[in-house]
């Protein structure tokens, strides 16, 4: 980490990162599974489809993919019933508060960047009283283009009113690893979230692994200590 600026905030992924909402989606989907006379899944077997959105969860559950016929439908039907049902049972992961605590605690920065799209991702975040302690929100339609598209990063890094290099992202998908390394920031797997048995991150190049959020705690100081 030598000859790197100086950290400043800390990013986000949403889904399976910093908030675990797969209860809730799961539930969505049997709904829908249901509507749809079709057998519900268990919580464990959608889990690991979260991080893909509707089309990764769409696909494990129909077998269909973005380029059918009905999948438009059932999309829209899907996002309906979650945004009635958005915040039961989903909540911060086991320790994440106590990191949102210390990044707050060092006067850093720390905000979101996720596809979900915003008419869903900004009541998630009120709903966790989250919104009013971020530094920035960049949902997946804030911007023209979505990860794994750099973009949102150089968006979410200005917001915060610091450089992209100064900053950390922090997700569980390959597409978040890609978007971090292509604005040029630090870039953790939180191998915690929902990873499917088929990926790869050895392969995503990331600076490092999260195993739990609590550590991310003795990376950000190890981090500060080198830079």
């Amino acid at each position: 980490m030598t000859n790197r600026p100086a950290l400043k905030t800390v990013l986000f992924d949403l889904d399976g990162t910093l908030v675990d909402t797969a209860p809730d989606l799961s539930e969505t989907l049997n709904r829908l599974l249901v509507r749809h006379q079709q057998p519900i899944c268990s919580l464990e077997s959608v889990r690991p489809y979260v991080s893909h959105g509707t089309i990764g969860m769409l696909g494990f559950a129909f077998g269909i993919t973005k380029d059918d016929p009905e999948f438009a439908q059932l999309r829209q039907e899907f996002l309906e019933i979650y945004e009635n049902h958005l915040c039961y049972r989903s909540k911060l992961f086991d320790g994440m508060d106590g990191v949102l605590k210390f990044i707050e605690e060092q006067n850093l920065l720390w905000g979101v960047v996720t596809n979900k799209p915003d008419f869903l991702t900004q009541p998630l975040m009120q709903k966790l009283s989250l919104n009013q302690r971020c530094a920035c929100i960049v949902s997946g339609d804030t911007l023209a283009k979505n990860k794994p598209d750099p973009a949102p990063m150089f968006y979410a890094a200005k917001l915060a009113g610091c450089e992209a290099s100064e900053c950390i992202y922090v997700g569980d998908a390959e597409r978040d690893i890609e978007a971090g390394r292509r604005a040029g920031m630090h870039t953790l797997i939180a191998r915690y979230g929902y990873i499917k048995n088929d990926d790869d991150p050895d392969q995503w190049q990331a600076d490092g692994n999260l195993d739990h959020p609590a550590e991310l705690i003795d990376w950000l100081c190890n981090c500060k200590a080198t830079v």
